[in-house]
């Protein structure tokens, strides 16, 4: 998720698979800019106490608004990662496995892929502390968003990132290995060791409904989980749950898994893999999908709403039967509790129950209970259960769709002290409560809770029922059942008393990364230990742990620090000369976790810089750098607000705008993507090009200091965004989407081949699909360019419009399409490259792929690549080709 970037502090003083639905990728906070008067204050006055923060707010007229703006704009960034691999349909099973089944066949190219980015990566890297850094902030060593944890007895700790498989750690966390690269999904939705066989299950489908959750291939039971590996052939079951989320796996009294999924509740038994799921109960049958297992017999027929794939049936069921929680009673395995519904809210929301699951769908109903001031409606939103071990007392954390848009959507977080999910339920926490146990979040404006849409774990310590851990934004802590809390991983240490950006005075604990989804109890050194899984990886501390007079744990530890939790989201790569003279800087925009900076990379891998840093704070974006110098940079933070330095933004510590050495070129358009692209000009890269609503170019962009350097050439059209950019020699391709979701979904391109800007005409034979990469051939002056279809093509979407086909060209300026994709797997594309030789390179979702120049035949592209989302490919001066994987970190191979 966002962040509250310097550009928040900045703002605030002076704060899968595929993607399936929408709401954002929410951020660390540079998605939480507060206003523009309290960063000016901040930095001027640099006590960092309440006082300060509330003469802040008052210079800034005491307005949430901004706050409440960037909650806003957070739901809207899932909806753009969402709307490329869906729009204009949804996923439908079976497109995963397909796709799967095509790469296998294939033939690959020789010459083997490097992990880069295996280094640890600083966030608080006192190299890095220009105005536009998070440095300093108290994240320290972090990865990508981890969605699943799972820890035993034995110093055993598992991992599952958002999209990059499963790690194992046999010390308590450290010392990382992949376990799971050979399965068709890498994207995580929960992990759960069994306590019957101690087998390790892992479902696919992250279930965050945030930007960038991917669908998954189903559930994996991995039977030694202490020495093996996954396998595909360790499915549970059959394609009954591919194309789903699964957001959570239960178990019951041993025998019976039970599986919340988007597409209802499923259940199994425990002890195999072999057979089928059986289907348990969905709200909405109406707008239930026909699922079939693999022997083609009919578990779920299609509902009303969805015979004859009509559009408004493909658009909206997604979001009528999702499962968020399934709790098990442990006093009785057949009892058994589900929070079901959307977190924006619909009639079937609400608290669901069935006293015997084995007597199928028509057992469950909807319960009647109070919720503070909420009744079990459709104002009861994303909702996580925990039963205590004996079952004498269940928690649940509630989300509140009524208030998603204001400053905390959290409804509460409640407990029935008799375990039974009629109550009564007595709230023990809301997010006033929670701010006042230490909390670094502002009470007025970007609240305790107000991603509780995104952000939501509870724990119970198995051997206490009073001790219970809740992860929101921040982790916090309760040992008497409610009565008192401490924010024991506050969102940062900004603000707080004890921070300074001198390291030397700085005396505050490490914070820890925001945005919490996932928490378990297990042992390090034979001591028990819990650990959080956030946007920035896993941290751990003693389950009885220390807190300072704030509530703040003094015993906080990232277990991600030696670089071996490579589960690195990335949207960009950028790749130049280092200007020392020993190889090259390797940079790239983060989910969450800003702009990575590597130096000295050299063309074998070996890297000169010991470890990564983090040159700009809160969610990273597109990115560019000069080939020359790769320390000549261009990131975006989000929505086309572009920064520009000439030394890697490296900063001992910048206070002002005045002592920075990276300047804002943020053009304010006015409907620029989260994501928003950009690019250099291949021929000449001192001249870069931008996308929003607009587009525009920079000649000299190395020496631009502010928004006047960028040019407005061309207007896309009121409600268009860009969705890709390329430019060679001046002649430029921009591709552009509006709407860009499911209803009404239009896409074009905008070229100036020929002379002036214009937009194409596309023919029928060009697909209604979302355009992700672009590219153009150097030596046809701007005629010969290529467009990277991004979704699954018809037969796996559902909905009008859906085209066959992921790489297209033209030879005549855009006048005519031509589908090249030849025996291309069927799989979203996300970014073209064009080799010097002629040669094509593709970055999709399940990995990279190579056509030789003359061939109208694709081979994967090297081995030892995860299978992935490859989102950029970049050719480096080195040789090299880059890929910025999105849950796998950055790869380099050298070219064919």
């Amino acid at each position: 998720m966002r962040s509250p970037t310097a550009r928040t502090r900045r703002l605030v003083a002076g704060g899968v698979g595929l993607a399936l639905v929408v709401g954002g990728s929410a951020g660390f906070l540079g998605r939480h800019e507060l206003n523009e008067a309290w960063l000016k204050y901040q930095w001027r006055d640099r006590h960092y106490n309440g006082a300060v923060m509330e003469k802040a707010l008052m210079i800034a007229g005491g307005n949430p608004g901004e706050a409440q703006k960037e909650s806003k704009e957070a739901l809207t960034i899932a909806d753009q990662f969402a709307q490329a691999r869906t729009a204009p349909g949804i996923v439908a099973p079976g497109a995963y496995g397909n796709a799967y089944t095509q790469i296998q066949a294939l033939p690959a190219t020789g010459g083997t892929w490097h992990e880069v980015t295996k280094v640890p990566y600083n966030a608080d890297d006192p190299r890095y502390r220009d105005y536009y850094s998070n440095s300093s902030g108290g994240a320290g060593y972090v990865t990508g968003r981890v969605t699943g944890l799972a820890a035993d007895t034995a110093n055993h700790v598992y991992a599952a990132g958002a999209d990059g498989g499963v790690w194992r750690s046999s010390t308590g966390g450290g010392a990382w290995t992949p376990i799971a690269d050979a399965l068709p999904s890498l994207s995580g939705g929960d992990l759960q060791l069994a306590g019957s066989d101690g087998s390790l299950w892992f479902s696919t489908g992250e279930a965050n409904t945030g930007g960038t959750s991917y669908v998954g291939a189903g559930v994996y039971r991995l039977a030694n989980p202490a020495t093996g590996s996954f396998a595909p052939t360790d499915r549970v079951g059959g394609k009954e749950l591919e194309s789903t989320t699964i957001g959570r796996l239960r178990w019951g009294g041993g025998s019976t898994v039970f599986a919340a999924t988007n597409r209802g509740i499923w259940y199994h038994a425990a002890g195999a893999a072999k057979g089928d799921w059986t289907f348990g109960f969905a709200p909405n049958m109406s707008w239930m999908p026909e699922i079939k297992d693999d022997a083609g017999k009919v578990l779920v027929p299609a509902g009303s709403n969805r015979s004859g794939n009509t559009s408004s049936g493909a658009t909206d069921a997604a979001y009528k039967n999702i499962v968020n929680d399934v709790a098990v009673d442990p006093k009785n395995p057949k009892h058994v509790v589900a929070a079901i519904g959307w977190r924006s809210g619909d009639t079937y929301n609400g608290f669901y129950e069935t006293n015997d699951f084995t007597q199928g769908p028509s057992s469950w109903h909807k319960l009647s209970v109070t919720l503070g001031g909420i009744t079990n409606g459709s104002d009861v939103g994303y909702t996580t259960f925990a039963f205590s071990k004996t079952g004498d007392r269940l928690y649940a954390m509630v989300q509140q769709p009524s208030k998603i848009s204001s400053a905390s959507s959290l409804a509460g977080i409640f407990v029935s002290k008799t375990g039974s999910p009629t109550g009564p339920w007595n709230k023990i926490a809301d997010s006033a409560q929670l701010h006042n146990s230490g909390s670094a979040l502002d009470r007025k404006g970007y609240a305790v809770g107000v991603q509780a849409w995104y952000n939501q774990f509870l724990q119970v310590d198995p051997a206490n029922s009073d001790h219970v851990w809740a992860g929101l934004e921040e982790v916090f802590e309760t040992k008497d059942a409610g009565s008192h809390w401490a924010a024991v991983s506050p969102y940062w240490n900004f603000y707080f008393p004890c921070w300074n950006i001198d390291s030397a005075k700085n005396t505050c604990p490490l914070a820890g990364h925001p945005d919490q989804h996932s928490v378990t109890v297990g042992t390090s050194g034979g001591e028990p230990v819990v650990l959080f899984g956030n946007d920035g990886g896993v941290y751990r501390r003693p389950v009885n742990g220390a807190v300072n007079a704030n509530g703040n744990a003094t015993d906080l530890e990232s277990v991600s620090r030696d670089g071996t939790l490579g589960a690195l989201q990335y949207y960009s790569s950028s790749v130049g000369t280092d200007p020392s003279g020993t190889g090259v800087v390797v940079s790239g925009g983060l989910q969450d976790n800003g702009v990575s900076n590597l130096r000295k990379v050299a063309p074998n891998g070996t890297n000169g810089d010991t470890e990564m840093g983090s040159n700009f704070g809160g969610d990273g974006g597109d990115g560019a750098a000069d080939p020359r110098n790769g320390c000549n940079q261009l990131q975006e933070y989000t929505n086309l607000s572009v920064y520009v330095t000439n030394n890697c933004a490296t900063n001992p510590g910048a206070t002002s705008t005045a002592t920075a050495t990276s300047w804002s070129l943020d053009p304010g358009d006015p409907n620029a993507r989260f994501i928003a692209p950009m690019g250099l000009d291949g021929g000449n890269p001192d001249d870069a090009i931008f996308g929003g609503q607009y587009v525009y170019t920079a000649s000299k962009v190395w020496a631009a200091r502010d928004s006047s350097a960028l040019k407005k050439v061309f207007d896309l059209g009121a409600g268009h965004s860009a969705t890709a950019v390329s430019m060679q020699d001046g002649t430029a391709y921009v591709s552009w989407c509006g709407p860009c979701n499911n209803s009404g979904f239009t896409r074009g391109i905008a070229t100036n081949a020929g002379g002036t800007w214009h937009q194409l005409t596309l023919d029928s034979a060009f697909p209604n699909r979302f355009v992700q990469g672009l590219a153009i051939d150097p030596t046809s002056k701007g005629q010969h360019a290529y467009a990277a279809i991004n979704g699954f093509s018809r037969r796996f979407t559902e909905g009008p419009g859906a085209g066959v086909g992921h790489l297209y060209e033209t030879t005549d300026g855009g006048a005519h399409w031509t589908d090249t994709s030849g025996n291309l797997p069927d799989v979203p594309a996300s970014s073209v490259k064009r080799l010097s030789n002629g040669a094509l390179v593709l970055g999709t979702d399940l990995g990279a792929f190579y056509r030789a120049a003359g061939s109208t035949s694709w081979q994967r592209l090297g081995s030892g690549l995860p299978l992935t989302v490859v989102m950029d490919l970049e050719v480096a001066p080195d040789g090299n080709l880059y890929a910025a994987t999105h849950g796998r970190g950055m790869w380099s191979i050298p070219l064919p």
